[in-house]
Order: structure tokens, then C-alpha cells, then sequence
């Protein structure tokens, strides 16, 4: 989920879907013929779908359909916006706010299923299309918030916002319209507005293209292999994946392991081969840097500079001042200051890590008579799970076959939640799918009416990017009488043949993307601003960390964790370790993910005169890195500058969220252990308190609504084993 300088929630109700830009060209004239051809009954976009809950038309929808939509919607919505501003009546919630809010209904549905299908299905002419609408759309989105005539009527309306007659919902929505105008300029000079459009304008195109090329460079990387014995350690279906990933590239008889879009890759922490684990990680650690055409090293220079000239025109101190304004967090100081409480604990634990790792790589090698070497980042996953099967008999390698993947969905992910929330689900197959690798469910409420649909994309493939998340097609809202449709979308590779078995952490990572899905799902909101995940990027993360706790609760865990050959259930004594486990290796998690953060806040904490040209982009990381003591060899951060995707997109000065959330993650795993578990008054508390309530308060009301208390950080450091020798 992306977001720019326009909040997600705004973006949602001006029609600009969850990848709000931002930008300076408006759209283009000349389109007539274009959105005359729209208009025909053959483009899906230009009339809501009939299908239930208005799920897309996916077996309708073709590359072609998209130009026209997107002209079409935007012209429309500009005459909706004119319709606004030329009202010879006195601004009134009705003639403004809610004309806003029920603006863009086509552009949303086109810009919906656009983004969508970039993220999880690209190809040649959606990425084209991409870099062509991306300054249009930040232009449209401009030529809306510096529209002087539209922000008069909202402040007049925010002047007198007590006195409208309106609910607190209401209050808040004047509010936060009227604050996301001053955040995107509507207070700027005439002169200031149009520097500020050239900006937004580079910027969208800088985006497009760092993202095209995270996601090229990541299948150009892949590493080829001559034979299966540098495979040695892999599965038969590894070996099989490889050998069909190289067949279809045309390398019969090679064996071709691919990239996911992080500085860990799956593979180290089995092969046995120490070249062959070299190999992959150099390649994935080189991604974006290594000079050829897709180097990201000068789209970061020219984007970090941008965002802080145009923070600096906004009047903030740089782009993390003016970011963290509507977080929860609310300063750069806040977020360095619980970030530099944690990274001594962090980089403590690391190294005693890895003088573990060392000794057992001292024992290895004198075993076999040969000379000991030093631990590097592409050993740390190997010699930790040698260490985690010494310390506690125990590998990763036993559980996967008592994780297959449609069990883990079936039976423990919507088992939890219908044991928590009484909701229900069930496969339908009458519906459009955009791939064949996807499962569609009804979701039904505890009273049998329908509640959402949810769509599950569980595969990794060539034209999809990376890591894992939840996005929306449809947003609930009273307003417009809509109910959700919403899709996860993980990374799992798919096997050449039989059935697809998770490993521990594909399997926390399902439980987690569902979280997103029922803060969707549960979304109970007037308006579209506010619909389900439209909070503080700061806080977006909680309920899907939440929802991780039920992963391993015994009586969800008895009901997916069975043998996928013999049925039999996962030994008591594996759960056991399973659970001894849980702060193991914590220390190397926590320091990767920090030095991650950290630089990012880096990044964005300062002038543009202090930021690097291209050459310096790496650098300027190495120097941020050891300045906060982050700076480790042998676990580097989890994502390198030049494929950090999510700074790049909407957790720019914001990837400290994950950590943040999960202190409230970890007080309310607190209460509901306090509390009984897995019982349906606690989820149904959690439910009316938060998970409906999107973004209709302030996100940390919210949690004290929940909680009863203020957030405390010690149930975080007990969690990841932090409250312990190290702090």
C-alpha cells in the first residue's frame, strides 16, 4: 500500500485510488476521441459492475480499456470539482465535502484495478501506461488541491465546522480535508504552486521508474547455476523449481534460483555449498547498484532531494517533519528516540549471535580438518538453523510438511477468525479472476449477510513484485452504500508439482496480510476518507500484527498443522520447540530490520544540501549506517537503498511503522492473553473499538478505547527477547 504527500484516505476520495502521485501536467488535451471511445458500453470502468459487491469485471477488462477510463474519469471529475467551485450557494457540507467525497467514482474504479494489476500482473503495456498516467494523474491530483475556489468553500466550512449541526464523524471529515489542502499547498503563492507542480510531476515519473526497475532488476539478478550438485541441501521440488525457472528462460540444463525483493534470501539457509550462497547474496545485495540500466542510485539522489525542497517550500525542516506530522508518532525526534532505545539491545543480542555461529563454524570445519573461516552475512541463515537444531533439536525443514498452504488459509487463518469474530467463509469459482493463482471467498458475517469478498494471490511469478500485502478494489462506506472487496497477495515460490508447503515465517506472514484483510473487511464508516485501512501509517501495521498471535495458539494450530501425506497432526514436542524458539535469532531480526529503518530516517532527516549526488548514494547509506551504530557486516539492513521500495513509496520516512505498531501489537497480545485468547467477546471487542472504526479517530484513541492504558514498551522488549541481558 502506497502513499505520497496526499493522504491515503484523500487520495480514495478524490478517485486517485491507493497510489495517490503527485505532479504537474494535467491531463492531456486532445483525449476527446479517447474518452468518446470510453464511454462505449465495451470499457468495464465506465459503469459500475453488476457482479456482487461490484467485484471487477476481470474477464472483461483488457490493457486498452485503461487510457480511455482514466481520460475520461479525470475530465469528469474536473467538471464534478467545477460543478463544486461555481455553486453560487454558500458552502454546506452537502455541496462540497460530500460532492468531494463522491467525486471519481470512474477514475477510482479504472486507477483500482490498474494498480492493482501493476502490482500483482505486469507487463510491457501496463508499464507504459504507468509511466505515461503517473504525472497526469499527480497533475490531476494537483490541479484539485491548489484549486484556490474549492479551498475557500473548505475553509469556510472548517471556520464554522462546530456550528454545521454535523457529528464528530462529520467534524473530522471538514478537519482532515481542510488540513491535506495546507499539507499539499493550497497556501502557496501562485509562483510557489507551480514550483510545486514541476516537483510533484518528477517525482511521479521517478517513482514509476524506480519501481520498474526494482522489479526488472530483481529477475535480471537471478542466479544461474550450472549444476544441481552447487544445489546441494535443496529440496527435490527446489531443485525442480530451479531447473524449470532456467528452462524457461532457454538455459536447458541450468538451474536458475530467483530473487524476492529483500537483502535475506530464502535459499542460505540451506545451501550447502558456502560459493554458492556467496553468489546469491552478492546478487541480491548489488540489486539497483551496479551501474547498468536498471540503477537506481540516481533516481534516490534526485528523489531525496526533491522531497526535501519541496518539505523546505511546505515549511518543514526536511521530508521527515512534514511526513511524521500525521503519524502517531509526530516527530522525527519521537521515532529516533524509541529507534535508538531499541538498536543497542538489538545490536548486542546480534553479536552474541554470532559468537554461536562462530563456534559452531570452529567446530565444522575442525571436524573435517580444515582451516576455520570468519562468519559473513551469507553464512548468518545456515549456521542458524545448525544452531537452532543443536540448541533445541529442531530445523525448519520438520514443519513444512504440516504446512500446506491451503490448510494454513482454510483451517487456521479463517478458523481464528471465525472462532474470534463468528464470521464464516466460502469459495466461490463463478467469479473473474485476473490469474488462474487465485482463490476468491465470500465472507459472511456472524448473522449470515454478506460481509465482503476476499480474493487470495499466494504466488510469486516474473511479472509480480515483491514482498507481501493487502489492497482494496472496493472500500466500505454508508455513504455509498459499498461493501468491501479485498485481496492479499504474498510471495510464496510455487512448486513445479505437488502440493505447496509454508515454511514457519510464510506462514506468520498469511496470519498477518489477513489482519489487513478484516481491518478492511470490518470497516464501518460513513465516508470513503475514512474506509478501513485509511489510518497513520504508524498504526496500519497493528491489527495485522495482532492478528500473527493465533498462528500458534494450540487450538488454531490443531486444526491446520496436520501432515499433508498422513493427516496426522503436528507433534506436541515440534509445537513445544516451535514456541521455545520464538526469541531465537531475535537479536539478527531486529538489528536488520532497524538498520533499515534507521536509514531511512536518515534519508529523510535532512536538507537538500546535505544529501549525496548519485555517486554518493551508497555512501551516504555506509556513513548513516555506522553513525547509528547499526553497522554490523554480518546482518546488513533488510532492504539497501536502492531497492527500499517501501521508502520510495508511501512508508517514505515511515518504515519505523512496523516496529511502532507492533509495541501496540504487543500490549494487545497482553490483553487478550489476559483475557481469555481466542474467545469471541475479545474479538468482538477488538472489532467494535478499533477494526471498524477506520480512520474516524485519532489512531491512538482508538487503542485506549481498546487497551484501557496507554502503550508501553516493555511487553515489545519482552517479546523480541530485548528486556534481557544487551539493554
Amino acid at each position: 500500500m502506497k502513499k505520497t504527500g496526499l493522504s491515503l484516505a484523500l487520495a480514495a476520495a478524490l478517485g486517485l485510488g491507493m497510489t495517490a502521485c503527485t505532479s504537474a501536467e494535467g491531463p492531456s488535451p486532445g483525449n476527446a476521441e479517447a474518452s468518446t471511445a470510453a464511454s462505449t458500453q465495451d470499457n468495464p470502468f465506465m459503469v459500475e459492475s453488476e457482479l456482487p459487491l461490484q467485484y471487477p469485471h476481470f474477464d472483461r477488462v483488457k490493457d486498452e480499456h485503461f487510457a480511455p477510463a482514466f481520460d475520461a474519469g479525470m475530465a469528469e471529475q474536473l467538471e464534478e470539482i467545477e460543478a463544486i467551485t461555481s455553486n453560487s450557494e454558500a458552502p454546506t457540507f452537502e455541496n462540497t465535502i460530500i460532492a468531494l467525497e463522491n467525486s471519481g467514482q470512474v477514475l477510482n474504479r479504472a486507477r483500482a484495478v490498474f494498480f492493482n494489476l501493476v502490482g500483482t500482473d505486469t507487463n510491457d503495456a501496463r508499464k507504459a501506461i504507468q509511466a505515461d498516467y503517473s504525472p497526469k494523474f499527480a497533475a490531476h491530483r494537483d490541479a484539485i488541491m491548489l484549486d484556490g475556489a474549492l479551498f475557500e468553500r473548505i475553509k469556510a466550512l472548517h471556520d464554522q465546522r462546530d456550528s454545521l449541526g454535523l457529528d464528530a464523524e462529520g467534524v473530522r471529515l471538514v478537519e482532515r480535508y481542510y488540513t491535506d489542502f495546507v499539507r499539499s499547498g493550497a497556501n502557496l503563492s501562485d509562483e510557489d504552486k507551480a514550483r510545486l507542480r514541476d516537483m510533484n510531476a518528477e517525482l511521479a515519473k521517478l517513482g514509476t521508474q524506480f519501481d520498474q526497475n526494482v522489479l526488472n532488476e530483481v529477475n535480471a539478478s537471478a542466479v544461474v547455476f550450472d549444476s544441481a550438485e552447487e544445489l546441494a541441501g535443496s529440496t527435490d521440488a527446489q531443485v525442480a523449481a530451479a531447473a524449470e525457472e532456467a528452462k524457461k528462460r532457454g538455459l536447458d540444463g541450468k538451474y536458475v534460483v530467483t530473487l524476492l525483493n529483500t537483502t535475506g534470501q530464502p535459499p542460505l539457509a540451506y545451501l550447502e555449498n558456502r560459493e554458492a550462497r556467496r553468489r546469491i547474496h552478492e546478487a541480491s545485495v548489488g540489486r539497483g547498484a551496479r551501474g547498468n540500466e536498471y540503477d537506481n542510485t540516481g533516481i534516490v539522489a534526485r528523489v531525496m532531494k526533491l522531497r526535501a525542497e519541496r518539505a523546505a517550500l511546505l515549511g518543514y525542516p526536511n521530508h521527515a517533519a512534514f511526513s511524521l506530522e500525521q503519524s502517531t508518532a509526530k516527530t522525527p525526534e519521537a521515532v529516533n528516540e524509541m529507534l535508538g532505545k531499541l538498536a543497542p539491545a538489538a545490536v548486542a543480542n546480534a553479536r552474541r549471535e554470532a559468537a554461536e555461529l562462530q563456534k559452531m563454524i570452529d567446530r565444522e570445519q575442525a571436524a573435517k580438518g580444515e582451516p576455520t573461516f570468519q562468519l559473513e552475512a551469507w553464512d548468518w541463515a545456515y549456521y542458524t538453523e545448525k544452531v537452532r537444531k543443536a540448541t533445541y533439536d529442531f530445523d525448519e525443514s520438520q514443519l513444512k510438511p504440516y504446512f500446506e498452504m491451503k490448510s494454513v488459509l482454510e483451517n487456521g487463518v479463517f478458523f481464528a477468525a471465525s472462532k474470534l469474530y463468528g464470521i464464516s467463509f466460502k469459495e466461490r469459482t463463478d467469479l473473474p479472476k485476473y490469474h488462474p493463482d487465485t482463490w476468491v471467498y465470500d465472507v459472511l458475517d456472524a448473522d449470515g449477510s454478506q460481509l465482503a469478498i476476499f480474493i487470495f494471490d499466494p504466488y510469486a511469478r516474473a511479472s509480480k513484485r515483491g514482498g507481501a500485502w493487502m489492497n482494496s478494489y472496493v472500500s466500505q462506506s454508508r455513504l455509498r452504500g459499498t461493501k468491501p472487496v479485498v485481496a492479499n497477495h504474498l510471495n510464496i515460490t510455487k512448486p513445479a508439482s505437488g502440493p505447496t508447503l509454508l515454511t514457519w515465517d510464510e506462514v506468520t506472514t498469511t496470519f498477518h496480510e489477513f489482519g489487513h484483510a478484516l481491518h478492511g473487511m470490518f470497516s464501518d464508516v460513513t465516508y470513503p476518507y475514512f474506509s478501513g485501512t485509511s489510518v497513520p501509517r504508524d498504526f496500519v501495521e497493528f491489527p495485522s500484527q495482532v492478528n500473527e498471535m493465533w498462528a500458534d495458539w494450540p487450538e488454531v494450530l490443531a486444526n491446520y498443522a496436520k501432515h499433508h501425506e498422513t493427516g496426522e497432526p503436528m507433534p506436541q514436542a515440534l509445537l513445544d520447540k516451535v514456541k521455545a524458539t520464538s526469541t531465537f535469532n531475535q537479536g539478527f531480526a531486529t538489528t536488520e530490520y532497524l538498520g533499515a529503518a534507521m536509514l531511512d530516517q536518515r534519508w529523510h532527516q535532512v536538507g537538500a544540501d546535505k544529501l549525496p549526488e548519485a555517486d554518493g548514494v551508497m555512501k551516504f547509506e555506509a556513513d548513516a549506517l555506522a553513525a547509528d551504530g547499526i553497522a554490523y557486516a554480518p546482518v546488513p539492513p533488510r532492504y539497501r537503498t536502492p531497492y527500499f521500495s517501501h521508502i520510495m513509496g508511501g512508508y517514505s520516512a515511515g518504515y519505523y511503522a512496523y516496529i511502532w505498531s507492533e509495541v501496540l501489537d504487543a500490549n494487545t497480545q497482553a490483553w487478550m492473553l489476559e483475557n481469555g485468547g481466542l474467545k469471541r467477546e475479545n474479538g468482538d471487542r477488538f472489532r467494535a473499538t478499533l477494526l471498524s472504526r477506520g480512520g474516524t479517530r485519532e489512531a491512538l484513541d482508538l487503542f485506549r478505547d481498546f487497551a484501557g492504558h496507554e502503550p508501553r514498551i516493555e511487553p515489545l522488549l519482552e517479546k523480541r527477547g530485548l528486556d534481557k541481558a544487551g539493554r
